[in-house]
């Protein structure tokens, strides 16, 4: 098994329950790490042997442009879309964060966590 690891995928969206959080958006930073086997593609350098990083980031950055209430929503969203486009993919953990969230306070970020193994 192998980790591959996306740092840091920054979006602008427009994510929460208040009505404002629809109209004005917030910044938004995502990290994804995917475990799978990468003993083939280690070997044969070829990139169909292996998980495809542009891929995960475009998953993650299509399922971020659809707004939901909560965090935990948009997560599990891309949890399942990565599940179901990449077969390989035995383990996710997935965390979303808020940046500076309208929370009335000093906070720079509010931060949700999954971490779902394929049933």
């Amino acid at each position: 098994m192998g980790t591959i690891k996306l740092q840091n995928i920054r979006t602008f969206s427009f994510h929460g329950c208040l009505e404002e959080e629809a109209r004005i958006g917030s910044d938004y930073r995502v990290d994804l790490e995917i475990k799978t086997d990468l003993r083939k593609s280690s070997v044969s350098d070829d990139l169909k042997d292996t998980v495809d990083y542009v891929l995960l980031n475009k998953i993650v950055v299509d399922e971020m442009a659809i707004r939901s209430k909560l965090l935990e929503h948009v997560a599990q969203r891309i949890v399942s879309r990565i599940f179901k486009e990449i077969p390989s993919v035995s383990r996710i953990v997935l965390a979303v964060s808020k940046l500076n969230p309208p929370i009335g306070g000093d906070v720079e970020a509010v931060t949700i966590e999954l971490e779902e193994y394929r049933s």
